[in-house]
C-alpha cells in the first residue's frame, strides 16, 4: 500500500520530533513545522533518508564538524541556517 502525502508529511513530522537527542528534536521540528508541507515529493524522499541517519552525524554537519553527504546538501544548508542559535549560540 502506497503512502498518501498527507500521511508521509505526519510520519516525518513525528520522526522528526522523536530522535535521540533534544537538540536535533529542536532543530528538525522546526524545519519540519516550517518546510515539510512545501517540499516536492522528492526533497520529502531525500528527508526521509535524512532521518535514518545518526543524530550524532547530523549534528556534527550542522555544527560544520564534518563534511555533509552530497545527497542532503541543499537540505542540510537550509536546516543549518535554521538551527541558528539553538545549535550554538554563535551561529545566530
Amino acid at each position: 500500500m502506497t503512502e498518501t502525502r498527507d500521511v508521509k508529511i505526519k510520519r516525518l513530522r513525528m520522526r522528526s520530533m522523536r530522535r535521540g537527542i533534544k537538540e536535533m528534536d529542536l532543530i528538525l521540528m522546526d524545519y519540519a513545522d516550517r518546510h515539510l508541507a512545501d517540499l516536492s515529493d522528492a526533497d520529502l524522499e531525500i528527508y526521509d533518508r535524512l532521518l535514518s541517519e545518526n543524530d550524532h552525524d547530523i549534528f556534527a554537519w550542522i555544527l560544520g564538524k564534518a563534511d555533509v553527504p552530497a545527497e542532503f546538501a541543499g537540505l542540510m544548508a537550509v536546516i543549518t541556517k535554521g538551527a541558528a542559535g539553538v545549535a550554538r549560540p554563535d551561529l545566530a
